[in-house]
């Protein structure tokens, strides 16, 4: 059975929203990576190196990232051989299945969050200003209340003007408290009063803000490593989740980004927002490939529901689901 057999038995015929959002949200990248496959193949005859080299500028122009496009040919080359595939239409199928396998690679790092069964669970939000930090913690604020989950905010980025207020409107909008101080005062000493304000609440989730702009590298480092320590000398073994907030629509620049996060904090996972709003969703594997950090969300629209956790199998499903309707096997 091919893999596009496999993931059209699994999707097509579900009547899962997520499914349809992943389906939706992809649109841009699929009209231009999946449309841009299936000319390639009609195109060829046969599965040769010019084949391949084409192939490799459409992954390239759909930010899949320079070395994940080299690594990626040569394993469909291999696998090409191996099974004596002639026909560029089938290679589309084992394209599909290596990208899911790409994705999923090294299973040491799980794709879900680390919620604790018991006892509060804190979740650090970094990145840099403009990505969707605060929207991400309402959004993620109102699904895990959805959950039946209690949820406080902590307004930690008392740098930028606005940022308290702005959270402070999501607190209002979902229905959960903030706890914050004055703009301008010590994001260490915030988490320290949302730890404690989490605790004699019986929270059971915590979603800190930080701040996205400080002068250098080194202020950086230092300010998230006050607030670590701050929140693991009150609850040891956390913050359990440091997730960095990065705009897909940005592409390479987010890999820049998450490169500076990575050297400054222990990134647990990726929020990529705005995935919906480019043609070039590639940057999903990039970012997993090339900086074994797993992307946990994504956001696939504007809706409050839109943020999703990622599932590998539904992303390569909404780039060539189109090509997968079609396929009858």
């Amino acid at each position: 059975m091919s893999f596009f057999k496999k993931l059209k038995d699994k999707f097509t015929k579900s009547t899962d929203s997520v499914t349809e959002k992943f389906k939706q949200g992809l649109s841009k990248t699929r009209d231009n990576f999946a449309s841009k496959v299936n000319d390639l193949v009609a195109r060829y005859r046969k599965v040769d190196e010019d084949f391949f080299e084409e192939l490799e500028e459409i992954l390239i122009g759909a930010d899949v990232g320079f070395n994940t496009v080299m690594e990626l040919v040569e394993e469909l080359k291999m696998e090409v051989k191996k099974k004596n595939i002639q026909d560029p239409a089938e290679v589309q199928s084992v394209i599909s299945e290596k990208l899911v396998e790409i994705y999923q690679g090294d299973t040491k790092t799980p794709n879900t969050i680390n919620i604790q069964s018991e006892g509060l669970t804190v979740i650090l939000f970094v990145g840099v200003n403009g990505v969707g930090k605060t929207t991400t913690i309402g959004k993620l604020a109102h699904k895990y209340k959805t959950d039946g989950k209690k949820v406080i905010l902590a307004a930690g980025d008392t740098f930028r003007a606005g940022a308290i207020d702005q959270l402070e409107v999501w607190g209002q909008r979902v229905g959960v408290d903030v706890i914050k101080q004055g703009e301008g005062s010590d994001p260490a000493a915030v988490m320290y009063d949302a730890i404690q304000a989490a605790k004699a609440r019986k929270a059971d989730i915590l979603l800190c803000d930080t701040a996205g702009r400080l002068q250098n590298k080194v202020n950086l480092m230092n300010e998230l490593e006050k607030v670590k320590r701050v929140i693991e000398r009150e609850i040891p073994n956390a913050p359990h989740e440091v997730l960095l907030v990065l705009d897909a629509t940005t592409g390479q620049n987010a890999m820049v980004q998450a490169k500076t996060f990575k050297e400054v904090t222990d990134v647990s996972g990726i929020v990529l927002t705005k995935l919906d709003g480019t043609a070039k969703g590639g940057i999903v594997l990039a970012i997993r490939n090339e900086l074994e950090i797993p992307v946990k969300f994504v956001g696939l629209g504007e809706k409050m529901d839109d943020l999703q956790e990622f599932d590998p199998e539904k992303y390569v499903y909404g780039l060539f689901s189109t090509i997968i309707e079609q396929n009858e096997e």
